[in-house]
């Protein structure tokens, strides 16, 4: 059976402050009448709610069931980027995956959120999920894409793809792409990183492949990112070895030392004896 599958990455202007979910369904029309073959279709972070988080809201609710509806009518699974999802008193930035069916089939709570700005909650949960036939995928957002260990977990986890919402604006979006290629090529992985416009970012999304080699990127318009990938070239990598070299989970598979990080409290580390605690700085210091 093949494992090819179509991916889309849809990076578009976020409106600030506005429920922008009519937008979102005029994206995903383009998507079915242009590319009938995409088979999954991801935006990116906070898309639907404009970065607004007056717009929090249960899961489901009104807006996120338009995109229910369409997902059931056209068949895709997709990733309608995060939300901002309220329970009871609380906040949190999540990401969900629709299947064909209509159905919301997993839901992933940032884990890091961008503190001290952000001030949703974390989430405490990993997130996979499979594509029957195709494969299994793994779901992070944004600034969990700078914890080395999140997207380690996933693929330990089975995940041959993962999908990373993003809303970054800052300067260090360079950062982040380098990132995203370090975290495809150590985990052996396809990677998509959808960043949004205006309020959602500063684009620049980027697609990576198992062995690092960027698929493509864009620049800082809207644009439909598509491409066709085989999961199993994720397994071919895994099992003979990057560039037909490193086999890095078999050399794990193989490790017999210990990471102390992993297996002690981390605030043991010496790293914090040279820095304070988590805060927005107002001036630099001495």
């Amino acid at each position: 059976m093949s494992r090819k599958l179509g991916v889309a990455g849809i990076q578009m202007h976020v409106v600030p402050g506005k429920d922008n979910t009519e937008a979102m369904l005029k994206k995903l029309n383009t998507v079915a009448g242009l590319f009938p073959w995409v088979d999954i279709i991801c935006f990116s972070e906070l898309c639907m709610s404009g970065l607004d988080m007056n717009q929090a809201m249960p899961i489901p609710n009104p807006s996120l069931d338009q995109i229910i509806d369409w997902a059931r009518k056209n068949k895709k699974w997709i990733i309608p980027g995060s939300v901002y999802e309220k329970e009871k008193d609380k906040i949190y930035n999540t990401s969900l995956v629709i299947s064909p069916k209509g159905k919301i089939v997993a839901k992933y709570r940032k884990l890091f959120p961008w503190r001290p700005l952000e001030e949703t909650e974390a989430g405490e949960d990993l997130c996979i999920f499979d594509i029957p036939g195709k494969g299994r995928f793994g779901l992070c957002i944004c600034y969990d894409v700078w914890f080395p260990e999140v997207t380690r977990s996933l693929a330990w986890m089975g995940a041959e793809a993962v999908f990373c919402p993003t809303a970054t604006y800052t300067s260090d979006r360079a950062q982040e792409m380098i990132m995203a290629q370090a975290n495809a090529i150590s985990n052996q992985l396809y990677l998509f990183n959808i960043n949004g416009l205006g309020v959602g970012g500063i684009g620049q999304s980027i697609f990576v492949d198992p062995e690092g080699r960027v698929l493509q990127t864009s620049g800082e318009s809207e644009i439909i990112m598509t491409e066709i990938i085989d999961l199993d070239h994720t397994t071919r990598v895994r099992e003979y070895g990057t560039m037909g070299q490193c086999q890095v989970w078999k050399a794990l598979a193989d490790f017999k030392g210990r990471f102390p990080v992993y297996q002690e409290d981390i605030l043991k580390g010496n790293i914090f004896k040279s820095i304070g605690p988590l805060k927005r700085h107002k001036k630099i210091g001495k």
